[in-house]
């Protein structure tokens, strides 16, 4: 017994020896960092006071302290930022639905402010602001080696005045001048119409009224069709949806899901991760979907169309979003400031990443370039085209009633207008198309 004591106290001195020969090199590892750390703010403090005390004009201590946490935040990625007070209030009235400006997304590329998307109807939709556009100069002045939000700050002024942007597009040979009206902006959350017999959801961004105000109007389109019996199905339209609130993307998402994962998210710990499954409940009632998205559909529109994609309850198609992968945090900050800092990557429920590489359509529909010349051209093909109906003396059709001719003549007119919205939007009507075909299908059955 006594052996056996002793073992154990041998045993637990030589498990503090290794112990303390592991973990001394450690914590001198840590305190040499932690001196590095009190080095480097020394570092800044010098400066600092430096910049106060010597340089060429006097300079304000707080916008000093505000651009050095906003540089850093910055040098992270492209979504991380500062938001002063009044930043911070204007991010709160934008997710509520309201704001002023020129209704554009924009983030930053090699140096470059590029635009996400434009917003629907607001001064830059109507002025032609197309996603993938980039911006160069705001009334004449350079954007080139501005953060963000500095060249944001150019590009927001009063309502009613007037902005020039400069912008480079791809296919033009030069950049051109836009001018813009600045205007409040109120967004248009969730556009809906009936296209036939097909319900189209317009989603222009994700706030606190897009889940509620596309199940109110989902519901009004059904209802006035005649009832989900009289529908072939849904077209929800994320084209040029910048994104917005995750907690939106998971509601729209699991409001045509019954079950299965909508979205995951993994942060910088395996602790901090997350995963979202939908609950039952389907409120087109597994009627078939389709999903419009292009390169301006970006983060909480991405999240949507990757998880109705992954479950096979949708159709994607359009071209590749924008492939904004990430989910930025915003953290109030003790000034009434706030800080946005990129805290998790987001999956799809098949477990991919859609940083960077966005998703990619099942059937690639690009939007195709229109002139004025064409539209007429297509539009006078149409409706001039000459028949055997219109020669004179022609025989009449002895084969079928009057209410036959009647239907014919009703599912021709549908079948123009479906042509007219071909010229008007190529891949909404290919969408539409898609739709009109799976309901042909469901009936032969």
């Amino acid at each position: 017994m006594k052996k056996f004591l002793m073992a154990a106290a041998g045993g637990t001195l030589l498990g503090v020896v290794a112990t303390t020969q592991i973990a001394a090199p450690l914590l001198a590892q840590e305190a040499a960092k932690t001196e590095n750390v009190y080095e480097q703010l020394d570092l800044f403090g010098d400066i600092f006071e430096r910049i106060r005390a010597q340089y060429v004009e006097e300079v304000d201590s707080g916008e000093l302290i505000e651009a050095a946490i906003d540089g850093m935040l910055t040098s992270l990625d492209p979504h991380s930022s500062y938001l002063s007070p009044k930043d911070a209030a204007k991010m709160r009235e934008q997710t509520r639905g309201e704001f002023g400006g020129l209704g554009i997304e924009v983030t930053q590329e090699d140096g470059f402010v590029k635009v996400v998307s434009p917003i629907d109807g607001t001064p830059a939709d109507e002025a032609g602001i197309e996603a993938g556009d980039f911006i160069t100069h705001v009334n004449g002045e350079s954007l080139l080696g501005l953060v963000l939000d500095e060249a944001v700050d150019l590009m927001r002024g009063p309502v009613g005045s007037e902005i020039v942007i400069t912008v480079a597009r791809e296919g033009e040979g030069e950049p051109f001048d836009v001018s813009i009206i600045r205007d409040t902006i109120e967004l248009t959350v969730v556009r809906s119409r009936t296209e036939g017999d097909t319900v189209v959801l317009r989603l222009s961004t994700f706030n606190d009224q897009t889940y509620p105000k596309m199940a109110e109007q989902l519901a009004e389109k059904v209802e006035a069709a005649g009832g989900m019996d009289a529908v072939n199905g849904f077209v929800i339209d994320l084209r040029n949806n910048p994104g917005g609130l995750l907690t939106q993307a998971i509601k729209v998402s699991d409001a045509f899901l019954n079950e299965g994962e909508i979205v995951s998210t993994r942060g910088r710990e395996a602790a901090d991760g997350d995963r979202i499954n939908a609950q039952m409940g389907d409120l087109a009632e597994g009627k078939p979907i389709v999903v419009l998205i292009n390169g301006g559909s970006a983060s909480a529109s991405e999240i949507v169309a990757g998880a109705l994609q992954d479950h096979r309850r949708a159709i994607v198609i359009g071209t590749k979003s924008f492939g904004k992968g990430s989910v930025q945090t915003v953290m109030p900050l003790r000034s009434e400031g706030a800080m946005r800092l990129t805290t998790a990557r987001y999956y799809t429920p098949s477990g991919r990443s859609i940083q960077s590489l966005g998703v990619s359509p099942d059937i690639v529909v690009a939007q195709p370039p229109r002139s004025a010349e064409t539209e007429e051209e297509d539009d006078s093909t149409i409706r001039r085209s000459r028949s055997e109906a219109d020669l004179r003396g022609s025989l009449n059709n002895d084969s079928l009633s009057e209410d036959e001719i009647k239907q014919i003549e009703e599912d021709r007119e549908k079948a123009e207008r479906a042509a007219d919205l071909r010229i008007e939007d190529y891949q909404l009507a290919y969408a539409i198309d898609i739709l009109k075909g799976l309901s042909a299908l469901g009936t032969s059955e």
